[in-house]
């Protein structure tokens, strides 16, 4: 956290030199990271393995810190590691080393366009080196008035997901960053993760998880947890928990998802009796719709917008997440063996939609949709960041004119004087546009925040926004689950993919990613050819390889098969199911 109590200072000058000598105690494969400032160049921070040179950063004039990382790094036990910086033109700081396992996945992009190859691999690097080495020895409760902590913890096999002077992770960036921690093979920490907040959401807590907790995933953070009536809580997410405890199922296909009694005890309490216990300040009908205090975050707040919060019983982000979470819950259902439940959530995600777009949105379009309620029953319509984005990224409004009308609407908010004040809203953005079919927007905003990652980040103490870690995260799941459009569902052995390539991208393709026990590789040339590869030794996958629109045509390894349609969120597409064997690679192609 770069906290200076520890740090090293080379003077400016040639040929001065510090190092850290170490002996590797198992074997293993490891990124090393390292804040470092530099009044000039010339400086270096440098890796080296038995005195071999494996890395090497050359580093820039920035006299702020900024995260650099030597990633997978080879050792066996017993090898010598040094990690040395040199001094350049001027000044050098160094601070913070952290070692980071490797990730278990290392997927690989090609594409016929070289930016999307240099951010998908700038991304899954930078994500990576967030990722805490279990067993670690670290600060606990340390934040920007305790930089050292107010004690040590040993820590658990998580990731950074938040400010990276606080030693803990955030339910809200973790719930964002979960897909790309899945992408990367990091399925341990998000396990990890989600149920550490699984357990904290207690009756003594009303159901709602705390906000933040310590590395050590047991400790609640202090800065933002005073006690069982005084912490953070924010609506939206407690349901986001949900929807991502399901999402890291079908990616895995783990059935600790489904059958861990803290996570089972959780998701059922969370879309039942917390609902019932936050919902009294407007009536809703027959419906439920959980609520704020109106009385700020440490009360709990009914939207991730802190700025609107105060006031706001109901808002967009909550209600769109509540019916995301009723979704995921037919998904966990499902996965438990248990039709019924999945049946009554199903019921219960289309009566919440339906009420939404008949009731609770009024009958305005744009920047006259209602998008919150007060706590006395007002309807609040405009502008309000989270809680407007999240009503199309979660797709609670109804497709069509209305949708069109608000995504325009987002559009012209964002890129005004009144857009999102930090990168960690920003990276929502792409997101939004990918799920309502909006590629070269979504695309857009990718390049923006990319081309934005050594910009100073609003909190000076984070360093550039590249170093605010939502940002890689989320970069590598909008080129999988975004650009690439893979779905997966690993416990049914099943994945989806979409061609989103934006305009101008003739071809994109990713290589093993996982999908359970196995991975596979994808390939779009532009949106009418898609070809899958199952990279397994054992098993298959039944792919549907959806294409927008309405096609006469669509073969399977060259083979004409019936043009079939469903339409989904309002597209249609025509597809087709082929089952892809171990070792197997199937195309799938449309013509009219």
């Amino acid at each position: 956290m770069h906290s200076g109590s520890r740090f090293l200072y080379l003077d400016a000058g040639t040929g001065r030199t510090a190092r850290l000598d170490l002996v590797a105690p198992r074997d293993g494969s490891y990124d090393f990271s390292a804040w470092v400032g530099s009044a000039g160049t010339g400086g270096t921070y440098t890796i080296r393995r038995n005195g071999g040179t494996v890395g090497t950063v050359e580093l820039p004039q920035r006299a702020s810190y900024a995260r650099y990382t030597i990633s997978r790094v080879e050792l066996k036990a017993g090898d010598r590691l040094e990690i040395a910086f040199g001094s350049g033109t001027s000044w050098v700081n160094a601070d913070d080393l952290m070692i980071s396992p490797a990730a278990p996945a290392d997927p690989q992009v090609t594409s016929s366009d070289p930016e999307v190859v240099e951010m998908f691999d700038w991304a899954k690097r930078k994500a990576n080196s967030w990722v805490q080495l279990p067993g670690t020895v670290g600060p606990v409760n340390a934040d920007e008035h305790h930089t050292n902590g107010t004690g040590t913890g040993t820590y658990g096999p998580t990731y950074w997901a938040g400010y990276a002077n606080r030693s803990a992770y955030y339910s809200r960036d973790m719930t964002h960053q979960l897909d790309g921690a899945a992408v990367l093979g990091l399925d341990t920490e998000n396990r990890t993760m989600l149920t550490s907040y699984a357990a904290s959401a207690t009756a003594e807590h009303r159901y709602f998880p705390v906000w933040s907790l310590n590395f050590d995933a047991k400790t609640y953070l202090s800065i933002d947890y005073h006690g069982p009536d005084d912490y953070v809580r924010e609506v939206p997410a407690v349901f986001e928990l949900v929807e991502k405890a399901a999402q890291a199922y079908l990616w895995t296909g783990d059935r600790r998802y489904v059958d861990d009694p803290v996570l089972w005890d959780f998701y059922r309490h969370a879309t039942d009796q917390f609902i019932d216990l936050h919902n009294s300040a407007k009536d809703n009908g027959t419906v439920k719709v959980a609520e704020g205090t109106g009385k700020g975050i440490f009360s709990g707040a009914a939207s991730y917008n802190e700025q609107d919060g105060d006031g706001l019983a109901e808002a967009g982000d909550g209600i769109a997440s509540e019916y995301q979470a009723y979704l995921a819950m037919g998904v966990l259902a499902r996965g438990k063996g248990d039709t019924a439940l999945a049946k009554t959530y199903d019921r219960k995600a289309a009566d919440l939609k339906k009420y939404f777009n008949d009731t609770w949105s009024g009958s305005g379009s744009g920047a006259d949709m209602v998008r919150a309620y007060t706590t006395s029953g007002t309807p609040v319509t405009g502008w309000g960041k989270e809680n407007s984005v999240f009503m199309p990224m979660k797709q609670i409004i109804d497709p069509g004119p209305r949708n069109d009308a608000y995504l325009d609407y987002v559009q012209a908010q964002e890129l005004g004087p009144n857009g999102s004040p930090n990168i960690e809203s920003t990276t929502y953005l792409p997101d939004m546009f990918f799920r309502n079919n909006r590629a070269d927007t979504a695309w857009w905003w990718m390049q923006k925040i990319y081309g934005e990652r050594n910009t100073q980040h609003v909190n000076s103490a984070q360093g550039p926004d590249g170093d605010y870690p939502e940002v890689s995260f989320t970069l590598v799941s909008q080129t999988v689950e975004g650009l690439m459009g893979i779905t997966p569902d690993a416990a049914d052995h099943r994945v989806t993919t979409q061609s989103r390539l934006p305009s101008g991208m003739k071809w994109l393709q990713v290589a093993d990613v996982p999908v359970g026990t196995g991975t596979i590789t994808v390939r779009h040339d532009a949106a009418t050819r898609t070809t899958l590869t199952n990279n397994s030794r054992h098993g298959a996958y039944r792919w549907e390889a959806r294409f927008p629109g309405v096609h006469k045509r669509i073969t399977v390894d060259g083979v004409p098969r019936r043009a079939r349609t469903r339409t989904v969120n309002g597209v249609t597409y025509t597809y087709a199911t082929p089952t892809v064997r171990a070792g197997a690679t199937a195309v799938v192609r449309v013509s009219d």
